[in-house]
């Protein structure tokens, strides 16, 4: 399935523009959520085809959201990748034994991005 809408999960309005300017010039559609909770809510509504959450956010952090996305049987088939500052193989590890389908580490390179998106389509 090719990856069109993509839903930015990130509490930092810096990385969330940053982030969705960078997909949209690369032809995705985007959406934001500014919290784990407000991404759970956005995923059930619009179904996205892939899921960037951050980790460190007030609340509900991305780890968390990513094992709730991944263990929902309505969810789980949408990939996620986190994407955050937390740059420990430690966490890299913890994340993707939550579920996530992939890790990158901040400050994001569009090439990186773009090829784990690529990966996952």
């Amino acid at each position: 399935m090719p990856i069109k809408n993509i839903l930015v999960v990130d509490d930092s309005p810096t990385d969330r523009k940053y982030l969705s300017d960078l997909l949209t010039k690369s032809g995705f559609q985007v959406s934001t959520a500014e919290s784990a909770e407000e991404a759970l809510e956005k995923v059930k509504q619009q179904r996205p085809d892939l899921v960037l959450m951050d980790v460190v956010m007030p609340g509900q952090n991305g780890y968390q959201a990513t094992r709730t996305l991944s263990k929902d049987g309505s969810t789980k088939d949408i990939p996620v990748i986190i994407c955050t500052t937390k740059g420990q193989e430690t966490d890299r590890v913890w994340g993707m034994r939550q579920g996530a389908r992939d890790y990158i580490v901040k400050p994001v390179s569009q090439a990186d991005l773009l090829a784990k998106i690529s990966a996952l389509g």
